[in-house]
């Protein structure tokens, strides 16, 4: 394969990858309806456990996506058969600690399989990420699904330490990886945006099985616009960032498995719980949530914030000012929510949220115009210092990145 660092036509997504997305709305579903059920701190503990395996699974099928020319009757075969295993592992989560824990590890084994037959014939792929999945966590999953919860859940644990390892245990052989800095962004944003839909559900499914009055609508409302604030903080202000970042990266390998393999799965856990804590706040608006639902809709929002904090110097060693500050501060609210009715948790929270935008709004209007004044030049500075080419783009990246 030609270097890491070397220019390569603009790869788009598929049709097959689009409908291979559509498994993973019904699994991030699925995980959702476990934390529900079991919100406590083992509850997250196991919903993490469970979550893993399913987004490295899909993490896997993007990364052979992204190296390979995929549009080919078997690489679609492939990524349906793929499809097949997630789905499987989808069915199996509500009772992973169960009598499904063996549906689960046989799914993810299989999927790791599928991944490592379309890659075969790619030198040394064994002695990688792929050989992980086949010859480590997928048996260790496949196991522990034939034990106890106890002993199932640390080998579970096991096997995604073992595959999230596997990207920095074997980080020079995947530096002669070519990988395609626009595909890779498209990617990942759609997998946030899977999670944000499942927020959406997390409002609606709710809202629709109870009575409709003033205060279920209100709660509808600022629920939602907690959702939109999420999907802005990243659709806006990041997405483009971290375009610009894998773009202009000396090494692509480590942007891509720091701000997309690692800071994603972040991102995406925190969205998720947020829908959870969603389903219980509309549930009742009027009534005083418990800890653990508050920890759930402020813990995750707060958790979203600080990822963009990780990866904003990840990409540009560059601190992300506003969004740990509006971490902090939500994290600090979390105690004095836990007592009030769950109609004021929501507008709270909706409230910070929304003003963390207007923030960044205000201080990209104020990068814009002082790149439109002094050009391209002096744009530099305002945003993250990421090698950027003089002549085209700066002005434009530079509010972008100022915000993120």
């Amino acid at each position: 394969m030609s270097s890491a660092g070397e220019f390569i036509d603009e790869k788009r997504v598929t049709w097959a990858e689009l409908y291979f997305d559509l498994v993973f709305v019904f699994a991030i579903t699925q995980v959702s309806g476990l934390l529900h059920h079991h919100h406590d701190w083992g509850g997250v503990a196991r919903a993490l456990v469970v979550f893993v395996p399913v987004y490295w699974c899909w993490v896997g099928t993007t990364v052979q996506a992204n190296i390979r020319d995929v549009d080919t009757p078997r690489d679609r075969l492939g990524i349906l058969a793929v499809g097949l295993a997630g789905l499987f592992m989808a069915l199996a989560v509500p009772g992973a600690y169960e009598g499904r824990g063996v549906l689960l590890g046989a799914g993810y084994w299989a999927a790791r399989v599928v991944l490592l037959v379309l890659l075969i014939r790619v030198p040394g792929v064994w002695r990688g990420p792929y050989g992980v999945g086949v010859l480590v966590s997928g048996p260790l999953l496949f196991v522990g699904g034939l034990l106890p919860e106890g002993p199932r859940t640390v080998l579970w644990a096991l096997g995604a330490l073992c595959d999230l390892a596997g990207p920095v245990v074997f980080r020079n052989r995947l530096a002669r990886v070519a990988y395609h800095p626009s595909h890779m962004p498209e990617r990942f944003a759609l997998f946030l945006l899977v999670a944000l839909g499942e927020s959406i559900v997390g409002i609606g499914a709710t809202a629709a099985a109870v009575r409709l009055d003033a205060a279920e609508l209100a709660a509808v409302a600022a629920a939602f616009t907690i959702s939109c604030g999420l999907w802005w903080q990243y659709f806006v202000y990041a997405a483009d960032a971290m375009r610009h970042a894998v773009t202009v990266a000396d090494s692509r390998r480590d942007v891509i498995r720091r701000v997309f393999q690692y800071g994603h799965l972040a991102l995406v856990a925190g969205v998720i719980a947020v829908a959870v804590g969603f389903g219980e706040t509309v549930a009742d608006p009027r009534q005083a949530l418990g800890a653990g639902s508050v920890a759930l809709l402020y813990g995750g929002c707060g958790l979203y914030l600080l990822t963009f904090g990780y990866t904003r110097w990840m990409m540009f060693r560059a601190v992300s000012t506003t969004r740990i500050v509006a971490a902090v501060v939500v994290l600090g609210l979390l105690p004095v929510m836990v007592r009030l009715p769950a109609i004021v948790v929501l507008v709270v929270l909706a409230v910070l949220v929304v003003a963390l935008n207007v923030v960044e709004h205000v201080r990209v209007g104020r990068a814009a115009a002082v790149a439109r004044s002094t050009g391209p030049a002096a744009a530099v500075p305002t945003a993250e210092p990421a090698p950027v080419a003089p002549a085209t783009g700066v002005a434009a990246e530079a509010p972008v990145a100022a915000a993120e």
